[in-house]
């Protein structure tokens, strides 16, 4: 039988939640913790900023050598199927798209103009030529120098991390960058419009 007056059980209290901010604070890899991973969606065909610090896919797999169509007004890049090439004479310009990664970890696609059929280059080409080379084996800064005429090229002094690339193969890429710009027929309406047909 119980006493009257005997006290409640002691519950033992909640331990404070807030005693250890460790267990509440968010990991560098939290996506990898959460169970998720990063799609890559979007890649950005365009040249390096004079600020970023860049690598080059060394693998050859990871650049392609081919033609584009660059509308400057609207500051867009297309890819053109082969068969169309003959069709937009004057209009394509000789690139190697090169894999580029920067510190961010954004990945885009460097396109970097290629000798003509006369094997004349410019400076400014021939210097971003070399930098993507660079840039295969070690950070580096790509910066333009108009009274140079050319670009300046900045390796990195620290000891940076090797660069992390995505899980996907060069396809993927040139798929992902390309998916609304691809020429593959004389209907599409930038040559419509090239023709003044539009």
């Amino acid at each position: 039988m119980l006493e009257q007056n005997a006290p409640d059980p002691v519950r033992p209290s909640p331990s404070d939640p807030f005693a250890d901010l460790g267990k509440l604070r968010l990991s560098q890899d939290f996506a990898a913790t959460l169970g998720v991973k990063k799609l890559l969606t979007t890649v950005p065909v365009r040249k390096p900023s004079g600020q970023e610090f860049i690598r080059v896919h060394p693998g050859e797999t990871y650049r392609l050598p081919t033609t584009v169509l660059e509308l400057k007004d609207e500051r867009e890049m297309y890819l053109v199927a082969r068969e169309l090439w003959g069709e937009l004479p004057g209009e394509l310009k000789p690139v190697a798209l090169y894999t580029t990664v920067n510190r961010q970890g954004v990945v885009f696609l460097w396109p970097v103009r290629l000798p003509s059929e006369d094997g004349r280059i410019d400076e400014w080409n021939r210097s971003a030529l070399e930098a993507a080379e660079r840039a295969a084996q070690r950070w580096v800064r790509v910066k333009a120098n108009m009274s140079l005429g050319a670009y300046e090229i900045f390796e990195a002094t620290g000891n940076l991390p090797e660069p992390k690339w995505p899980d996907c193969d060069f396809k993927t890429l040139l798929e992902t960058a390309f998916k609304v710009r691809y020429i593959d027929s004389v209907d599409h309406p930038v040559i419509r419009r090239l023709r003044g047909e539009a």
